[in-house]
C-alpha cells in the first residue's frame, strides 16, 4: 500500500477541506397534503406514509 514519503502541512489540508460546505436540506410543499417535507424522501401524514401525494403505507413505520 503505498505511504506518502513526507507529511502534507497543516494549511494543504486545510485547503482541500475549505470546500466541504454544509447545505440545507431542500424542502419542498406537498399539493395534496400541503405538508412541508425534505424533496424525494417520503413522509408521514396524518398517520400515513405519503410519497409523490400518494399514499405508501396506510400505517405509519414505528420509530425505534
Amino acid at each position: 500500500m503505498p505511504n506518502p514519503k513526507r507529511r502534507h502541512s497543516q494549511q494543504r489540508s486545510a485547503k482541500r477541506r475549505t470546500h466541504y460546505k454544509a447545505t440545507s436540506a431542500t424542502l419542498t410543499t406537498d399539493a395534496t397534503t400541503g405538508e412541508t417535507h425534505v424533496r424525494h424522501r417520503a413522509h408521514v401524514s396524518e398517520g400515513k406514509l405519503v410519497y409523490k401525494g400518494k399514499v405508501v403505507a396506510e400505517k405509519a413505520p414505528s420509530k425505534a
